[in-house]
Protein backbone atom coordinates (compact mmCIF):
# COMPACT_ATOMS: atom_id res chain seq x y z
CA UNK A 1 0.00 0.00 0.00
CA UNK A 2 1.55 3.29 -1.00
CA UNK A 3 1.41 6.31 0.96
CA UNK A 4 -1.35 7.83 -0.62
CA UNK A 5 -3.87 4.76 -0.08
CA UNK A 6 -2.46 4.64 3.18
CA UNK A 7 -3.90 7.95 3.57
CA UNK A 8 -6.87 7.39 1.84
CA UNK A 9 -7.54 3.90 4.15
CA UNK A 10 -6.27 5.62 7.36
CA UNK A 11 -7.08 8.98 7.01
CA UNK A 12 -3.89 10.22 9.01
CA UNK A 13 -4.00 13.44 7.11
CA UNK A 14 -7.67 14.69 8.20
CA UNK A 15 -10.16 17.65 7.40
CA UNK A 16 -13.41 18.81 9.15
CA UNK A 17 -16.77 20.80 8.68
CA UNK A 18 -17.70 23.56 11.52
CA UNK A 19 -20.77 22.76 13.56
CA UNK A 20 -19.30 23.74 17.05
CA UNK A 21 -18.59 27.15 18.62
CA UNK A 22 -15.33 28.10 19.53
CA UNK A 23 -15.65 26.01 23.19
CA UNK A 24 -18.49 24.01 24.43
CA UNK A 25 -16.62 25.42 27.78
CA UNK A 26 -19.43 27.79 29.08
CA UNK A 27 -17.56 29.98 31.18
CA UNK A 28 -14.41 30.35 28.46
CA UNK A 29 -16.15 33.01 26.50
CA UNK A 30 -14.19 34.85 23.50
CA UNK A 31 -13.62 38.38 24.22
CA UNK A 32 -15.01 41.05 21.59
CA UNK A 33 -12.47 41.48 18.47
CA UNK A 34 -10.83 45.16 17.77
CA UNK A 35 -11.89 45.48 13.93
CA UNK A 36 -9.35 48.16 13.51
CA UNK A 37 -6.47 45.23 13.86
CA UNK A 38 -8.02 42.26 13.27
CA UNK A 39 -11.85 42.08 11.15
CA UNK A 40 -10.52 41.73 8.12
CA UNK A 41 -8.29 39.00 6.99
CA UNK A 42 -5.23 41.22 5.75
CA UNK A 43 -5.04 43.52 7.90
CA UNK A 44 -3.50 42.41 11.12
CA UNK A 45 -0.85 44.47 13.57
CA UNK A 46 0.90 41.07 14.62
CA UNK A 47 0.48 39.64 10.68
CA UNK A 48 3.67 37.29 10.05
CA UNK A 49 5.56 38.74 13.11
CA UNK A 50 8.18 36.64 14.16
CA UNK A 51 9.24 35.20 17.79
CA UNK A 52 12.15 37.80 17.63
CA UNK A 53 9.98 40.69 16.64
CA UNK A 54 7.92 39.95 19.58
CA UNK A 55 10.65 40.37 21.67
CA UNK A 56 11.62 43.27 20.58
CA UNK A 57 8.60 44.87 21.17
CA UNK A 58 8.23 43.51 24.69
CA UNK A 59 12.11 44.64 25.56
CA UNK A 60 10.87 47.99 24.28
CA UNK A 61 7.64 48.59 26.05
CA UNK A 62 5.94 49.00 22.82
CA UNK A 63 3.73 46.46 23.58
CA UNK A 64 3.35 44.07 26.94
CA UNK A 65 2.69 39.99 26.47
CA UNK A 66 -0.71 40.88 27.52
CA UNK A 67 -0.87 43.08 25.10
CA UNK A 68 0.35 41.32 22.19
CA UNK A 69 -2.52 37.93 23.73
CA UNK A 70 -5.52 40.56 23.43
CA UNK A 71 -4.26 40.89 19.77
CA UNK A 72 -4.20 37.37 18.93
CA UNK A 73 -7.50 36.88 20.75
CA UNK A 74 -9.25 39.71 19.33
CA UNK A 75 -7.39 37.76 15.62
CA UNK A 76 -8.93 34.42 17.02
CA UNK A 77 -12.64 35.74 16.98
CA UNK A 78 -12.77 37.79 14.59
CA UNK A 79 -11.68 35.78 11.38
CA UNK A 80 -11.47 32.08 13.41
CA UNK A 81 -14.77 32.35 14.62
CA UNK A 82 -16.44 35.18 12.18
CA UNK A 83 -15.33 36.30 8.33
CA UNK A 84 -13.80 33.40 6.93
CA UNK A 85 -14.19 31.42 9.65
CA UNK A 86 -11.32 28.68 9.65
CA UNK A 87 -12.09 27.33 12.78
CA UNK A 88 -8.62 26.75 13.83
CA UNK A 89 -9.17 26.97 17.82
CA UNK A 90 -11.33 24.58 19.14
CA UNK A 91 -10.88 26.47 23.00
CA UNK A 92 -9.54 29.16 24.66
CA UNK A 93 -7.46 29.16 27.65
CA UNK A 94 -9.85 31.52 30.37
CA UNK A 95 -6.70 32.40 32.16
CA UNK A 96 -4.82 33.54 29.11
CA UNK A 97 -4.52 37.26 30.12
CA UNK A 98 -3.95 36.63 33.79
CA UNK A 99 -0.87 34.71 32.90
CA UNK A 100 0.38 37.25 30.80
CA UNK A 101 0.24 39.62 33.40
CA UNK A 102 2.32 37.73 35.36
CA UNK A 103 5.11 36.74 33.00
CA UNK A 104 5.04 40.73 31.93
CA UNK A 105 5.36 41.33 36.02
CA UNK A 106 8.31 38.75 35.88
CA UNK A 107 9.92 40.94 32.65
CA UNK A 108 9.71 44.17 34.96
CA UNK A 109 11.46 42.00 37.75
CA UNK A 110 14.14 41.28 35.01
CA UNK A 111 13.53 37.59 35.30
CA UNK A 112 13.22 36.40 31.39
CA UNK A 113 13.16 32.69 31.17
CA UNK A 114 14.25 32.85 27.75
CA UNK A 115 13.12 33.81 23.96
CA UNK A 116 9.92 32.13 24.48
CA UNK A 117 9.10 34.18 27.48
CA UNK A 118 5.23 36.08 26.65
CA UNK A 119 5.27 33.91 23.43
CA UNK A 120 1.60 33.04 22.58
CA UNK A 121 1.82 29.42 21.47
CA UNK A 122 -1.40 26.99 20.42
CA UNK A 123 -1.42 23.25 21.05
CA UNK A 124 -3.16 20.37 19.88
CA UNK A 125 -5.97 19.61 21.63
CA UNK A 126 -4.91 15.74 22.11
CA UNK A 127 -2.37 17.19 24.70
CA UNK A 128 -2.91 17.55 28.33
CA UNK A 129 -3.23 21.02 30.20
CA UNK A 130 -3.97 20.71 34.20
CA UNK A 131 -6.28 23.93 33.76
CA UNK A 132 -9.48 24.91 32.87
CA UNK A 133 -9.33 23.66 29.23
CA UNK A 134 -10.24 20.16 27.86
CA UNK A 135 -8.36 17.31 26.75
CA UNK A 136 -10.74 15.94 23.97
CA UNK A 137 -8.60 14.83 20.58
CA UNK A 138 -11.67 16.40 19.20
CA UNK A 139 -14.07 13.59 20.52
CA UNK A 140 -17.49 13.98 21.79
CA UNK A 141 -16.67 10.82 23.89
CA UNK A 142 -14.12 12.79 26.07
CA UNK A 143 -16.10 16.20 26.28
CA UNK A 144 -15.38 17.63 29.96
CA UNK A 145 -12.46 15.91 30.43
CA UNK A 146 -9.94 18.28 31.76
CA UNK A 147 -6.25 16.45 32.65
CA UNK A 148 -5.13 16.27 36.68
CA UNK A 149 -1.93 18.15 35.53
CA UNK A 150 -0.18 19.43 32.38
CA UNK A 151 1.71 16.86 29.87
CA UNK A 152 5.10 16.98 29.97
CA UNK A 153 5.87 19.28 26.95
CA UNK A 154 3.30 21.80 28.27
CA UNK A 155 5.25 22.10 31.65
CA UNK A 156 8.67 22.58 29.50
CA UNK A 157 6.72 25.68 27.32
CA UNK A 158 5.72 26.99 30.53
CA UNK A 159 9.08 26.71 32.30
CA UNK A 160 10.57 28.74 29.29
CA UNK A 161 7.89 31.29 29.75
CA UNK A 162 5.47 30.55 27.21
CA UNK A 163 1.94 31.64 27.14
CA UNK A 164 -0.75 28.80 26.15
CA UNK A 165 -3.57 30.96 24.20
CA UNK A 166 -5.63 27.90 23.93
CA UNK A 167 -5.75 24.46 21.63
CA UNK A 168 -6.44 23.91 18.68
CA UNK A 169 -9.15 21.39 16.49
CA UNK A 170 -7.68 18.21 14.69
CA UNK A 171 -9.03 15.43 13.18
CA UNK A 172 -11.08 13.45 15.61
CA UNK A 173 -8.32 11.01 17.28
CA UNK A 174 -5.81 12.34 15.45
CA UNK A 175 -7.82 11.00 12.24
CA UNK A 176 -7.43 7.51 13.27
CA UNK A 177 -11.45 7.15 13.59
CA UNK A 178 -12.75 5.99 10.25
CA UNK A 179 -11.49 4.58 6.63
CA UNK A 180 -13.52 7.55 5.12
CA UNK A 181 -13.06 10.29 7.98
CA UNK A 182 -12.46 13.86 6.22
CA UNK A 183 -9.03 15.64 7.42
CA UNK A 184 -9.78 17.98 10.20
CA UNK A 185 -12.46 17.44 11.14
CA UNK A 186 -14.33 16.29 14.87
CA UNK A 187 -17.22 15.73 16.41
CA UNK A 188 -16.43 18.54 19.10
CA UNK A 189 -14.77 21.32 16.98
CA UNK A 190 -16.34 20.45 13.20
CA UNK A 191 -14.31 21.74 10.31
CA UNK A 192 -11.52 23.63 9.87
CA UNK A 193 -10.77 25.07 6.53
CA UNK A 194 -7.24 25.99 4.86
CA UNK A 195 -6.73 29.85 5.25
CA UNK A 196 -5.11 29.90 1.43
CA UNK A 197 -8.44 28.64 -0.17
CA UNK A 198 -11.59 28.22 2.28
CA UNK A 199 -12.60 25.33 0.03
CA UNK A 200 -9.31 23.15 0.23
CA UNK A 201 -8.37 20.79 3.16
CA UNK A 202 -6.31 21.50 5.76
CA UNK A 203 -4.64 18.25 6.10
CA UNK A 204 -4.12 17.01 9.42
CA UNK A 205 -4.67 15.38 11.79
CA UNK A 206 -2.66 19.22 13.02
CA UNK A 207 -4.90 20.96 10.93
CA UNK A 208 -5.95 23.35 13.62
CA UNK A 209 -2.00 23.77 14.64
CA UNK A 210 -1.23 24.35 10.83
CA UNK A 211 -4.38 26.31 9.81
CA UNK A 212 -3.91 28.62 13.06
CA UNK A 213 -0.21 29.37 12.13
CA UNK A 214 -0.74 30.14 8.90
CA UNK A 215 -4.09 32.37 9.32
CA UNK A 216 -1.57 34.35 12.05
CA UNK A 217 -3.74 33.43 15.18
CA UNK A 218 -0.97 32.62 17.02
CA UNK A 219 3.08 33.60 17.09
CA UNK A 220 3.21 29.56 16.92
CA UNK A 221 2.17 26.54 17.25
CA UNK A 222 1.92 23.15 18.54
CA UNK A 223 1.38 19.78 16.43
CA UNK A 224 1.88 15.80 16.99
CA UNK A 225 2.51 13.79 14.28
CA UNK A 226 2.10 9.68 13.81
CA UNK A 227 2.80 9.77 10.11
CA UNK A 228 1.94 12.90 8.48
CA UNK A 229 0.17 14.82 10.64
CA UNK A 230 2.91 17.60 11.30
CA UNK A 231 4.26 18.16 7.90
CA UNK A 232 1.38 17.19 5.81
CA UNK A 233 -1.06 20.35 7.18
CA UNK A 234 2.28 22.52 7.46
CA UNK A 235 3.08 21.88 3.94
CA UNK A 236 -0.66 22.57 2.17
CA UNK A 237 -1.42 25.49 5.10
CA UNK A 238 1.99 27.06 3.61
CA UNK A 239 4.03 27.00 6.79
CA UNK A 240 6.71 25.84 8.30
CA UNK A 241 6.41 22.14 10.45
CA UNK A 242 8.91 19.62 11.94
CA UNK A 243 8.47 16.09 13.28
CA UNK A 244 11.40 15.80 16.05
CA UNK A 245 13.21 12.50 16.14
CA UNK A 246 11.08 10.17 18.28
CA UNK A 247 12.30 10.69 21.94
CA UNK A 248 13.57 14.09 21.56
CA UNK A 249 10.31 14.72 23.06
CA UNK A 250 8.47 13.57 25.70
CA UNK A 251 4.85 11.60 24.84
CA UNK A 252 3.81 11.16 28.23
CA UNK A 253 0.35 13.32 28.56
CA UNK A 254 -0.70 13.33 24.95
CA UNK A 255 -3.42 10.96 23.73
CA UNK A 256 -1.53 8.43 22.02
CA UNK A 257 -1.91 6.43 18.41
CA UNK A 258 1.59 4.59 18.64
CA UNK A 259 4.29 4.53 20.73
CA UNK A 260 6.63 3.64 17.90
CA UNK A 261 6.20 7.28 16.11
CA UNK A 262 3.62 9.14 17.71
CA UNK A 263 5.86 12.89 18.66
CA UNK A 264 4.82 16.47 19.10
CA UNK A 265 6.56 18.88 17.12
CA UNK A 266 6.58 22.44 16.05
CA UNK A 267 4.66 24.52 13.25
CA UNK A 268 5.87 28.20 12.49
CA UNK A 269 6.20 30.77 9.91
CA UNK A 270 9.63 30.33 9.86
CA UNK A 271 12.47 28.09 10.29
CA UNK A 272 13.78 30.12 12.95
CA UNK A 273 10.56 30.16 14.86
CA UNK A 274 10.21 26.75 14.41
CA UNK A 275 14.11 25.95 16.01
CA UNK A 276 12.70 28.47 18.91
CA UNK A 277 9.99 26.32 19.63
CA UNK A 278 11.52 22.91 20.00
CA UNK A 279 13.94 24.45 21.49
CA UNK A 280 11.93 25.01 24.45
CA UNK A 281 9.89 21.57 24.04
CA UNK A 282 12.75 18.52 24.45
CA UNK A 283 13.68 17.25 27.38
CA UNK A 284 13.80 13.53 29.02
CA UNK A 285 10.76 12.16 30.88
CA UNK A 286 10.80 9.71 32.98
CA UNK A 287 7.24 8.66 32.36
CA UNK A 288 8.64 8.46 28.43
CA UNK A 289 11.47 5.87 28.23
CA UNK A 290 11.92 7.08 24.51
CA UNK A 291 13.49 10.38 25.92
CA UNK A 292 16.24 8.79 27.79
CA UNK A 293 18.06 8.27 24.52
CA UNK A 294 18.26 11.79 23.99
CA UNK A 295 20.60 12.76 26.90
CA UNK A 296 23.24 13.78 25.42
CA UNK A 297 22.23 14.32 21.53
CA UNK A 298 19.31 17.14 22.38
CA UNK A 299 20.30 20.84 21.92
CA UNK A 300 18.82 23.64 24.12
CA UNK A 301 19.14 26.16 21.46
CA UNK A 302 18.31 24.63 18.01
CA UNK A 303 18.77 28.24 16.36
CA UNK A 304 22.22 27.41 17.20
CA UNK A 305 22.15 25.14 14.04
CA UNK A 306 20.58 28.06 11.56
CA UNK A 307 23.25 29.28 8.79
CA UNK A 308 22.29 30.78 5.64
CA UNK A 309 25.54 29.05 4.03
CA UNK A 310 24.19 25.46 5.25
CA UNK A 311 23.35 23.53 1.82
CA UNK A 312 27.39 24.88 0.63
CA UNK A 313 29.14 21.53 0.35
CA UNK A 314 26.26 19.14 1.35
CA UNK A 315 25.35 16.02 -0.67
CA UNK A 316 21.68 15.76 -0.61
CA UNK A 317 19.80 12.33 -1.46
CA UNK A 318 16.65 13.60 -4.27
CA UNK A 319 13.47 11.18 -4.57
CA UNK A 320 13.42 10.47 -8.33
CA UNK A 321 9.84 9.04 -7.96
CA UNK A 322 8.99 13.18 -7.56
CA UNK A 323 10.03 13.66 -10.99
CA UNK A 324 6.92 12.27 -12.30
CA UNK A 325 2.89 13.39 -11.66
CA UNK A 326 1.35 16.67 -11.46
CA UNK A 327 3.30 19.27 -14.15
CA UNK A 328 2.89 22.37 -12.28
CA UNK A 329 3.90 20.21 -9.19
CA UNK A 330 7.15 18.85 -10.85
CA UNK A 331 8.09 22.01 -12.01
CA UNK A 332 7.90 23.46 -8.43
CA UNK A 333 10.33 20.60 -7.34
CA UNK A 334 12.62 20.83 -9.89
CA UNK A 335 12.96 24.85 -8.77
CA UNK A 336 13.46 23.74 -5.68
CA UNK A 337 16.24 21.46 -6.51
CA UNK A 338 17.88 24.51 -8.80
CA UNK A 339 17.70 26.33 -5.37
CA UNK A 340 19.21 23.71 -3.77
CA UNK A 341 22.71 23.62 -6.39
CA UNK A 342 22.83 27.22 -6.17
CA UNK A 343 22.96 27.32 -2.78
CA UNK A 344 26.23 24.68 -3.08
CA UNK A 345 24.73 21.47 -2.44
CA UNK A 346 25.61 18.30 -4.86
CA UNK A 347 22.41 16.30 -5.89
CA UNK A 348 22.26 12.84 -5.87
CA UNK A 349 19.09 10.99 -7.24
CA UNK A 350 17.65 8.32 -4.58
CA UNK A 351 14.85 6.12 -4.63
CA UNK A 352 13.66 5.52 -1.01
CA UNK A 353 9.66 5.33 -1.61
CA UNK A 354 10.69 2.35 -4.29
CA UNK A 355 12.78 0.82 -0.99
CA UNK A 356 9.97 0.86 1.28
CA UNK A 357 6.98 -0.02 -0.53
CA UNK A 358 6.77 -3.20 0.56
CA UNK A 359 7.12 -1.98 3.85
CA UNK A 360 3.92 0.13 3.66
CA UNK A 361 0.88 -2.34 5.30
CA UNK A 362 2.86 -3.10 8.04
CA UNK A 363 2.80 0.39 9.17
CA UNK A 364 -1.23 0.37 9.42
CA UNK A 365 -1.75 -2.73 11.46
CA UNK A 366 1.12 -2.24 13.90
CA UNK A 367 -0.53 1.50 14.60
CA UNK A 368 -4.07 -0.76 15.55
CA UNK A 369 -2.18 -2.99 17.96
CA UNK A 370 -0.49 0.30 19.58
CA UNK A 371 -2.99 2.45 19.47
CA UNK A 372 -5.90 0.10 21.77
CA UNK A 373 -2.61 -0.59 24.00
CA UNK A 374 -1.89 3.19 24.69
CA UNK A 375 -5.50 4.58 24.57
CA UNK A 376 -6.56 2.06 27.15
CA UNK A 377 -3.59 2.93 29.09
CA UNK A 378 -4.09 6.73 28.22
CA UNK A 379 -7.87 6.15 29.39
CA UNK A 380 -7.15 3.99 32.45
CA UNK A 381 -6.14 7.05 34.80
CA UNK A 382 -7.86 9.79 32.86
CA UNK A 383 -11.07 11.85 34.14
CA UNK A 384 -12.54 11.12 31.04
CA UNK A 385 -16.55 9.46 31.28
CA UNK A 386 -15.10 6.59 29.32
CA UNK A 387 -11.78 3.91 30.34
CA UNK A 388 -11.51 2.26 27.62
CA UNK A 389 -11.53 1.39 23.96
CA UNK A 390 -14.36 -0.72 24.04
CA UNK A 391 -15.99 2.14 25.89
CA UNK A 392 -15.07 5.01 23.41
CA UNK A 393 -16.64 2.80 20.28
CA UNK A 394 -20.11 1.94 22.76
CA UNK A 395 -20.05 5.60 23.28
CA UNK A 396 -20.05 6.50 19.48
CA UNK A 397 -22.73 4.48 18.33
CA UNK A 398 -24.95 5.52 21.24
CA UNK A 399 -24.07 9.03 20.21
CA UNK A 400 -24.46 8.37 16.55
CA UNK A 401 -26.12 10.87 15.08
CA UNK A 402 -23.93 13.47 17.02
CA UNK A 403 -20.48 11.88 16.71
CA UNK A 404 -20.41 10.05 13.26
CA UNK A 405 -22.60 12.44 10.79
CA UNK A 406 -20.52 11.72 7.71
CA UNK A 407 -18.39 8.86 8.68
CA UNK A 408 -18.27 5.71 11.01
CA UNK A 409 -15.24 4.56 13.14
CA UNK A 410 -14.10 1.34 11.36
CA UNK A 411 -10.80 1.82 12.31
CA UNK A 412 -11.32 2.21 16.24
CA UNK A 413 -13.21 -1.14 15.84
CA UNK A 414 -10.35 -3.07 14.26
CA UNK A 415 -7.90 -1.77 16.57
CA UNK A 416 -10.53 -3.37 18.95
CA UNK A 417 -9.72 -6.81 17.78
CA UNK A 418 -6.51 -6.68 17.96
CA UNK A 419 -4.35 -8.77 20.62
CA UNK A 420 -1.74 -7.55 23.27
CA UNK A 421 1.95 -6.24 22.25
CA UNK A 422 3.20 -9.63 23.34
CA UNK A 423 1.45 -10.99 20.08
CA UNK A 424 4.09 -12.70 17.98
CA UNK A 425 2.17 -11.03 14.62
CA UNK A 426 2.40 -7.48 16.46
CA UNK A 427 5.92 -8.65 16.94
CA UNK A 428 6.58 -9.48 13.32
CA UNK A 429 5.26 -5.94 11.85
CA UNK A 430 7.45 -4.18 14.86
CA UNK A 431 10.62 -5.14 12.59
CA UNK A 432 8.73 -4.88 9.01
CA UNK A 433 8.39 -0.95 10.21
CA UNK A 434 11.99 -0.52 12.60
CA UNK A 435 13.67 -1.94 9.04
CA UNK A 436 13.10 1.06 7.41
CA UNK A 437 15.88 3.05 9.58
CA UNK A 438 18.04 0.86 7.84
CA UNK A 439 16.20 1.29 4.56
CA UNK A 440 17.29 4.83 5.76
CA UNK A 441 20.60 4.65 7.16
CA UNK A 442 22.20 2.56 4.39
CA UNK A 443 21.24 5.35 1.89
CA UNK A 444 22.58 7.88 3.59
CA UNK A 445 26.01 5.78 3.80
CA UNK A 446 26.58 4.50 0.60
CA UNK A 447 26.16 7.72 -1.02
CA UNK A 448 27.19 9.57 1.20
CA UNK A 449 24.74 11.85 2.06
CA UNK A 450 24.02 14.55 4.24
CA UNK A 451 20.07 14.30 4.03
CA UNK A 452 17.27 13.37 1.59
CA UNK A 453 14.46 15.74 -0.48
CA UNK A 454 11.38 15.14 -1.86
CA UNK A 455 7.79 16.88 -1.90
CA UNK A 456 6.12 17.68 1.60
CA UNK A 457 2.05 16.41 -0.14
CA UNK A 458 0.75 17.37 -3.08
CA UNK A 459 -1.49 20.61 -3.33
CA UNK A 460 -4.30 20.56 -1.20
CA UNK A 461 -7.85 18.79 -2.46
CA UNK A 462 -11.07 19.92 -2.19
CA UNK A 463 -12.98 19.50 1.37
CA UNK A 464 -15.27 17.05 0.75
CA UNK A 465 -17.78 15.24 3.31
CA UNK A 466 -19.43 12.91 1.05
CA UNK A 467 -16.64 11.09 -0.15
CA UNK A 468 -13.94 11.72 2.66
CA UNK A 469 -10.80 12.48 2.05
CA UNK A 470 -9.03 11.89 -1.81
CA UNK A 471 -5.77 11.55 -3.15
CA UNK A 472 -5.64 11.71 -7.20
CA UNK A 473 -3.03 9.78 -8.80
CA UNK A 474 -0.84 12.79 -9.33
CA UNK A 475 -0.43 12.78 -5.75
CA UNK A 476 3.19 13.00 -3.63
CA UNK A 477 4.19 12.27 0.14
CA UNK A 478 7.72 12.09 1.60
CA UNK A 479 6.55 11.40 5.16
CA UNK A 480 5.69 7.90 5.61
CA UNK A 481 9.98 6.82 5.74
CA UNK A 482 10.85 9.19 8.36
CA UNK A 483 7.40 8.63 10.28
CA UNK A 484 8.25 4.41 10.23
CA UNK A 485 11.75 5.05 10.96
CA UNK A 486 11.30 7.59 13.84
CA UNK A 487 13.60 10.25 12.20
CA UNK A 488 13.56 13.70 11.92
CA UNK A 489 11.33 15.43 9.09
CA UNK A 490 10.97 19.34 8.08
CA UNK A 491 8.78 20.65 6.05
CA UNK A 492 9.15 24.11 4.40
CA UNK A 493 7.54 26.04 1.67
CA UNK A 494 8.64 25.89 -1.51
CA UNK A 495 6.12 27.67 -3.91
CA UNK A 496 2.35 27.00 -5.12
CA UNK A 497 0.61 25.10 -7.56
CA UNK A 498 -1.80 27.44 -8.64
CA UNK A 499 -2.43 29.44 -5.62
CA UNK A 500 -2.16 26.12 -3.04
CA UNK A 501 1.16 25.63 -1.37
CA UNK A 502 3.53 22.85 -1.33
CA UNK A 503 6.46 21.66 0.83
CA UNK A 504 9.83 20.69 0.29
CA UNK A 505 10.85 18.23 2.99
CA UNK A 506 14.22 17.72 4.44
CA UNK A 507 15.21 13.99 6.07
CA UNK A 508 18.00 12.83 7.82
CA UNK A 509 18.76 10.49 10.37
CA UNK A 510 18.25 10.11 14.44
CA UNK A 511 18.74 13.26 16.30
CA UNK A 512 19.77 15.32 13.30
CA UNK A 513 17.18 17.39 14.07
CA UNK A 514 19.48 20.44 14.36
CA UNK A 515 21.49 19.68 11.15
CA UNK A 516 18.18 18.87 9.36
CA UNK A 517 17.04 22.22 10.46
CA UNK A 518 20.13 24.41 9.28
CA UNK A 519 19.52 22.67 5.74
CA UNK A 520 16.10 23.82 5.79
CA UNK A 521 16.87 27.45 7.22
CA UNK A 522 19.33 28.23 3.84
CA UNK A 523 17.09 26.99 1.71
CA UNK A 524 14.25 29.12 3.45
CA UNK A 525 16.37 32.17 3.00
CA UNK A 526 17.53 31.70 -0.47
CA UNK A 527 13.60 31.56 -1.43
CA UNK A 528 12.01 32.68 0.97
CA UNK A 529 8.50 31.31 -0.38
CA UNK A 530 6.19 31.98 2.95
CA UNK A 531 3.54 34.16 1.66
CA UNK A 532 0.17 35.11 4.04
CA UNK A 533 -3.08 33.37 2.83
CA UNK A 534 -5.71 35.61 0.74
CA UNK A 535 -8.59 33.50 2.58
CA UNK A 536 -10.14 33.64 -1.01
CA UNK A 537 -13.03 31.23 -1.60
Amino acid sequence: MNRRKFLQSTALAGAALSLTPLSSCENNPAPAPNPSSSAAPGKFDLNETTIADLQKQMASGERTARQIAQLYLDRIQAIDKNGPAINAVIELNPDALAQADALDRERTAGQLRGPLHGIPVLIKDNIDTGDKMMTTAGSLALEGHRAAQDAFVVKQLRAAGALILGKTNLSEWANFRSTHSSSGWSSRGGQTKNPVVLSRNPSGSSSGSGAAVAANLCAVAVGTETDGSVIAPASVCGVVGLKPTVGLVSRSGIIPISASQDTAGPMARTVTDAAILLSGMTGADPNDTATAASAGKASSDYTTYLDKNALAGKRIGVEKAHFEGHVDAVKVYKDALEALKKAGATLVEIELLKQISPLNDAEFELMQYEFKDGLNRYLASANAGVKSLAEVIAFNLANDARVMPFFKQEILELSEKKGPLTDPKYLELQKKTYATRGIIDDLLKKEKLDALVGITMGPAHLTDLVYGDYYPSHGFYFGQAPAMAGYPSLTVPMGRVQELPVGLSFVGTAWQDGQILGLGFAYEQATKWRTAPAFEE
